[in-house]
Order: structure tokens, then C-alpha cells, then sequence
């Protein structure tokens, strides 16, 4: 019986055990699952925020992203306007520059122009004296009966001087005179009129030198002559009309330079009515008029070479040609010793 109660006993303590582990079982299932839910909860309105925060940030890179595709539209149009500025800007600097170039060619055409004009004006004004006015620079002259006989005659197209005799009954044949071109020469001078200079290295540069200048130019002083050639050829020699009373020269300076009745190229005496200057200097030279002749014929051919190669003259190469050859005549008539002697 004592056993039996004992037992009973222990029975009722192992259930009380059970009971209590059953209900402490029971309480840690219920914390856990309160702290399961609340850590549900929790992570939800975790959850939330991230979510809204998301959100937020997403409506900020959208808006970023229209910003930045608002910038770069603008920034296209602008580099569009500023190319299509660029473009304007260098379409009117090439329009600016073509037009500046084209005004510079057309100054210097007229500039050009002018200087042939002045040195045609210089070579009238050289030519024309007290004693021998030039008809051109004074109109007033062509009337018949007029005093004084011109040795030049320019045309209005600013064509070199003919040759005119010494009068009207002297040549007759004058005005039925022929003439045939020279092959040979005719094409010397198209060869040179392609590229017109004064460079003797052109074979009809070098022929005109050859049989015109030099024999024309070439005095009895040499080493004078030899000055006046460069002076002609750099058109840098004056020639000038004196008096006739001038005070004559002392002693020691009238073989160099002559004297109003010695010419100092040829050193023949003879009254000199002209002299001429050397470039720059201040020495002047008493010529003869055989000498002034020789050197004028040789200006003329000159001035005429230098309007060809300056392109003014508007005349077909045989026209041209044959102004050369005229021009070399008169170099050869000169030279022979043939000029036109004005009237006191």
C-alpha cells in the first residue's frame, strides 16, 4: 500500500513536470510567435519606407534624367546654332576676302595704269621743249602755220612716235611703202610675248640688244654710254632742254660733262640744246641732238615693251610686231646719224 502510494505520488509529481514543461512550451511558442509578429511587422514598415524611399528616389532620376535630356537638347541646339553661326561667319570672311582680293587686283590694275600714264606723261614731257613743243601736249599747235615743228607725234592709245620727214617732198614713196614679216623674228616675238620681261635671255630680247641698242648706244666715251644703257633700261634717265645763253662750265669738269657746245657722249662740238641726268645724281650731261636722238629711239622702244608687258596694249601680236619694227627703224635711223632738227 505504501509503494502504491508512492508511486502515485511520483505519477503526480512526473505529470505536474509534464504539465509545466507543456505550459512553458506553450508560453515560448506564444512569445514566439508574438515576437515573430512583431518582427513582421517591423520588417513591413521596413519594408514601406524602402518602398517609398524608392519611390522618391525613382521621381528624382526621372526627373535627373529630364533635366539631363532637357541639357543636352539645349546643348545640341546650341552647338548646331553656334556651327551654323561658324559657318556664316567664315562664308562671310571668304565673301570679305574675295571681294578685298578682288578690289587689291583691280588697285593694282589702276595703279598699274597710272604709272604707265605717268611715265608716258614723262617721256611727252621729256620730249617736249621751249624750241620743239610736243603737239600733243599742246593741241593748240596742230593749227597750220603754227611756229615750231614737233619731232613726236603719240597717238590717243598711247602708241610710241613715228618717225615724220623732214618734209613733205623729201620722201614721196613714204605713203606707197610695203613691207613682209620676217618668220624668223614674228616667231621670236610670239615666244616672247607669252612671258613679256626685259631679260636678254629671250632670243628676241637678246637679238633687239644685239642689233639695235648697243650699236645705238654705243659712244665715243663707252664708259658713260655703258651708264646711260642701264639708266634707259632701269627708266631712271632725264632729259631736259637748256638755254642757250647758259654760263659755260669751267675747264675741269667740260670734257666729263660736255658743255652747250660739246656733247659729252660723242665729244664732237656741237651746240647742245638738251641734257640729261643719271638716276638719282646731280651731274648733268650736255647732249647733241644726234645723241638725244639715238637715246629717245631707244626710250621709245622701251616705253612700248614696257606697255606690253603690263598688258596695255590692246592690239593683236602681228599689230604689235609691227610697232616693234617701226620702233627698231627709228633706232637704226637714229643710229646712222638721221634726226629732225627743230626750228629755233
Amino acid at each position: 500500500m505504501a509503494g502504491a502510494g508512492q508511486a502515485e505520488v511520483l505519477l503526480q509529481e512526473e505529470v505536474e513536470v509534464h504539465r509545466g514543461e507543456a505550459y512553458n512550451l506553450s508560453r515560448l511558442r506564444s512569445s514566439s510567435l508574438e515576437i515573430r509578429e512583431k518582427g513582421t511587422e517591423f520588417l513591413r514598415e521596413q519594408l514601406d519606407a524602402a518602398q517609398k524611399e524608392l519611390k522618391l528616389k525613382g521621381e528624382e532620376c526621372e526627373r535627373l534624367s529630364n533635366v539631363r535630356d532637357q541639357l543636352e537638347q539645349e546643348l545640341e541646339e546650341l552647338t548646331a546654332s553656334l556651327f551654323e553661326e561658324a559657318h556664316k561667319m567664315v562664308r562671310e570672311a571668304n565673301v570679305k576676302q574675295a571681294n578685298a582680293e578682288k578690289q587689291l587686283k583691280e588697285a593694282q590694275g589702276k595703279i598699274d595704269v597710272l604709272q604707265a600714264e605717268v611715265s608716258a606723261l614723262k617721256t611727252l614731257v621729256l620730249t617736249s621743249t621751249p624750241s620743239s613743243p610736243n603737239r600733243q601736249l599742246h593741241p593748240q599747235l596742230q593749227v597750220a602755220g603754227s611756229k615750231g615743228v614737233s619731232t613726236r607725234n603719240k597717238t590717243a592709245t598711247l602708241t610710241l612716235p613715228q618717225l615724220q620727214p623732214e618734209s613733205t617732198s623729201a620722201s614721196p614713196q613714204n605713203s606707197q611703202e610695203d613691207k613682209e614679216l620676217d618668220s624668223v623674228l614674228f616667231a621670236e616675238f610670239l615666244s616672247w610675248k607669252e612671258a613679256p620681261s626685259l631679260d636678254r635671255s629671250s632670243a628676241f630680247i637678246s637679238r633687239i640688244y644685239r642689233e639695235d641698242i648697243e650699236p645705238c648706244l654705243s659712244f665715243t666715251r663707252s664708259e658713260l654710254s655703258q651708264s646711260v644703257q642701264s639708266a634707259v633700261e632701269n627708266n631712271s634717265l632725264t632729259i631736259e632742254p637748256v638755254a642757250m645763253t647758259v654760263t659755260p662750265m669751267v675747264k675741269t669738269s667740260a670734257i666729263e660733262c660736255g658743255g652747250p657746245k660739246m656733247c659729252a657722249l660723242s665729244g664732237i662740238s656741237h651746240p647742245c640744246r638738251h641734257r640729261i641726268k643719271l638716276g638719282d645724281g646731280e651731274r648733268y650731261y650736255y647732249i647733241s641732238p644726234s645723241s638725244r636722238a639715238r637715246i629717245t629711239a631707244v626710250c621709245n622702244f622701251f616705253t612700248y615693251i614696257r606697255y606690253i608687258q603690263q598688258g596695255l596694249v590692246r592690239q593683236d601680236a602681228e599689230q604689235m610686231f609691227w610697232e616693234v619694227v617701226r620702233l627698231r627703224r627709228e633706232i637704226s635711223v637714229a643710229k646712222l646719224g638721221f634726226f629732225i632738227m627743230d626750228e629755233s
